[in-house]
């Protein structure tokens, strides 16, 4: 198989599942108002008291951002085992890693890139210092990509499962704590003046890790649970 091949069927699996997604748009409009609304109940829960909220506004948002990309998981390979078309990718000759890291990204264009784009709103709303948003936005950039690698292995596991929701969740929170605690860590290390540039550095060297492992991982994953 040539290499035009397999890029016309990841173009296609691309424009497929994003003119899926389109259809399916009140759905998919579901993680981004759940990340609103999560970080939005702090200042009613805690008050709004601008130094507190402003201290404590990325874990806020990481966290939001976080939740709402685990409820969203599950339907990341659960229409195509519906459909029958996750087993014609099986059995496709085009590559079956390179189709998978085109489903995840359609997954992170949906899920993350709209809750960034909220994220300046949200961190006016906590009150975040304007300098801290840079190093916010920088670290959301770099960590929300890798939870959604981490989390399509986590999904192939279970994908053959009826009612995964929960033991979905435990799986994927274990392996989604380091990437929160550099993600929030590096904005809080610039917060006090200290030097935040090496949790970022680990954030980048983790996504371009799982970049090239997680499909691979997630392939065989998927074979296993489906045979």
């Amino acid at each position: 198989m040539n290499q035009a091949s397999a890029s016309g069927a990841a173009r296609a699996l691309l424009r497929r599942d994003l003119l899926l997604v389109w259809r399916r748009r009140g759905d998919a409009i579901n993680p981004a108002l759940f990340a609103v609304l999560v970080a939005s109940l702090f200042p009613l829960a805690i008050g709004p008291e601008p130094k507190l909220l402003s201290q404590i506004a990325p874990g806020i948002i990481w966290v939001a951002l976080l939740l709402a990309s685990l409820l969203s998981l599950d339907a990341l390979f659960r229409s195509d085992l519906e459909d029958g078309s996750l087993e014609q990718l099986l059995l496709a000759p085009q590559p079956l890693a390179l189709m998978i890291f085109v489903k995840v990204m359609v997954h992170w264009l949906t899920t993350s890139l709209p809750l960034l784009l909220a994220v300046p709103l949200l961190a006016e709303m906590l009150f975040l210092p304007p300098e801290l948003l840079r190093v916010l936005m920088v670290s959301l950039l770099l960590g929300t990509p890798l939870l959604s690698l981490i989390g399509a292995m986590v999904v192939a596991l279970t994908v053959g499962m009826r009612r995964s929701g929960m033991l979905l969740a435990l799986l994927a929170l274990p392996l989604y704590v380091p990437v929160l605690i550099f993600g929030a860590g590096c904005v809080m290390a610039a917060a006090e003046g200290l030097p935040y540039q090496g949790a970022l550095y680990l954030l980048g060297a983790g996504l371009a890790l799982f970049t090239v492992l997680t499909p691979l991982a997630t392939a065989t994953a998927l074979r296993i649970s489906l045979t």
